[in-house]
This record gives structure tokens, C-alpha cells and sequence, in this order.
């Protein structure tokens, strides 16, 4: 069965008080980002010894330390000795020592800045590819991954919308053209939706064989040709139609991972906490 929790700065960056409304709803896996004024990978000493008196306090598990290592970097600026790149390690590393500090076996990474079409012929390779993108997306992966092997981690690959795997399909690719037990799928099929990859039968279908590894929950409303998402309850959007057979699916499969609420929801005039209670219920009807 698969464990609940939540990205805890979407309740609040004060981490003592998201892990109380994590105990108020019973969610028992804490996904850390932010935390009070920095982000995973940047905390002192003193900060981290407080997060693992925090954890121990609130009996909760950390399932994922989710820092944006890659998010957001132009693949054709970098190289394997750029120095942005290199920083990037680095903040993995430093991620890898939280995620050991804290019992924790997944950090996640993402995948550079999308990039429209990676693959094509018949005319396409020569006037619309990106030639060259995917390729080296994989090999600058693939440092990171070296990495995971020789620490005894497991890197977790988003499906993130503005990334080069903006789907699973294309995520479960890269896992299999890196060939590596320490390269999983961290899905987020609400951020597929922006690629048109139907969550369901598609998405599943095609992570389905051992390459998932974590998850990410949340409900959308995607309007592509004008460029617009904007979040919704959970249950309330365009996931909703999939959620059922979604859970069903997970169970059927015995998946016994972890499921974050990505609490992004914030209804009118009211907070992030606010949405997160909003959709709590929904989630752990579904998914409990």
C-alpha cells in the first residue's frame, strides 16, 4: 500500500508547524524543499540537527529531499566542466549527505530546460529537432547518476512541465538509455498534462515494469495554446477523470512507495494551507 504525505513548505516553510498539520490529517511522509529561509542542500548544522529533532518529535518519515538540481538550465550553456553544472553536483552532493542525515534513501533531480522536439525524420531531424538536446541531457544525467551509485542513493527523475522529460514516456526512456538501478521516475502526472500524456491508460502504461519510484499529486487546469495553468483542488480539475483508475492501478500493482501532495491550490483570498485542507480529504479517500 502506498504511504501519504505532502511537500511540506505547501502547508508552510515553517517546518515545525506543517509537521503538525501533517499529524492533524495523519500523513506520515514528509517530502522536504524549503524549509524556513532555505532551501534542501542549504542548511546549517543547526538547521538540520532541528529538522532531525523535528521528524523524531512528529514520528513522520522523510520520503524525498526535492531540490531543483538542473531545473531551469539551458542545455546548450553547459557542459560537463561548466561551472554551473559543477555547482549543481554539488548541491546534490550536500542533498545526498540531508537525505543519509535523515534515513532517507531519494533525492530528486530534474532534467535541464524543455526543449519542444527532441526527436523527428523524414525532414523534421534537419529543420525542427533540437539536435543534440537529448543526447547530451543524458550524459550531463549521467554524471549525477555516477554519483547516486557511489554514495548508495537513489536519484528520482521529475516529470516536470518545463522539462526535457515533460513525460513519462520520456523519463522511463532516459532511465532505460542510462541503464542504472539508481535512476527512477519521480511522477507527476499533472505536470504531464502540459505534454498531452493522459495519465491514464497512457502515463501508467508506460512507467509500468519498475521504473517508478516516487510521486506527486495535484490537480490543474492546462490551457496550452494560451500558455496557462492554473491549479485546482484536488479531484476539482483536469486530473479528476484519472484519479480513480490511478489508485486502483498503484493498488493492483502493489505499489508501497510514496505519494506527496504537491499542495500548489490556493483558493482566493486564502493561503496554501488553505488549499492543502482543501485537498487532503480527497487525496486520502482516493489513496489511502
Amino acid at each position: 500500500m502506498a504511504k501519504l504525505g505532502v511537500i511540506t513548505d505547501g502547508i508552510s516553510r515553517e517546518f515545525e508547524h506543517a509537521l503538525s498539520v501533517m499529524n492533524e490529517f495523519g500523513l506520515t511522509q514528509a517530502e522536504l524543499q524549503y524549509l524556513w529561509d532555505k532551501e534542501v542542500g542549504d542548511l546549517s548544522d543547526a538547521q538540520l540537527d532541528r529538522v532531525q529533532q523535528l521528524v523524531k518529535a512528529h514520528a513522520v518519515e522523510v520520503s524525498c529531499i526535492s531540490r531543483h538540481i538542473f531545473g531551469g538550465l539551458a542545455l546548450g550553456d553547459i557542459s560537463l566542466s561548466a561551472p554551473v553544472y559543477l555547482a549543481h553536483l554539488d548541491a546534490l552532493g550536500r542533498c545526498i549527505d540531508m537525505a543519509q542525515a535523515l534515513d532517507c534513501q531519494l533525492v530528486r533531480i530534474m532534467s535541464f530546460k524543455k526543449e519542444m522536439i527532441l526527436f523527428g525524420s523524414q525532414g523534421a531531424e534537419e529543420w525542427n529537432v533540437a539536435r543534440g538536446a537529448w543526447e547530451k541531457a543524458r550524459e550531463l544525467i549521467g554524471g549525477a547518476v555516477q554519483i547516486a551509485e557511489d554514495r548508495g542513493v537513489t536519484l528520482v527523475v521529475e516529470t516536470g512541465n518545463n522539462a526535457i522529460t515533460n513525460s513519462a514516456w520520456l523519463a522511463c526512456k532516459l532511465i532505460d538509455e542510462l541503464g542504472s538501478e539508481r535512476l527512477k521516475l519521480l511522477w507527476d502526472p499533472a505536470n504531464a498534462l502540459y505534454s498531452t500524456e493522459a495519465a491514464f491508460p497512457d502515463g501508467y502504461g508506460a512507467l509500468r515494469g519498475g521504473y517508478l519510484g516516487h510521486v506527486h499529486l495535484k490537480d490543474v487546469a492546462v490551457d496550452i495554446a494560451k500558455a496557462t495553468v492554473t491549479c485546482r483542488q484536488f479531484g476539482c480539475g483536469q486530473m479528476a477523470p484519472y484519479l480513480g483508475d490511478l489508485a486502483a492501478a498503484l493498488a493492483a500493482d502493489d505499489y508501497a512507495g510514496s505519494i506527496s501532495l504537491e499542495s500548489v491550490y490556493r483558493p482566493l483570498g486564502g493561503s496554501f494551507e488553505d488549499g492543502f485542507r482543501a485537498s487532503v480529504g480527497a487525496l486520502k479517500e482516493l489513496f489511502g
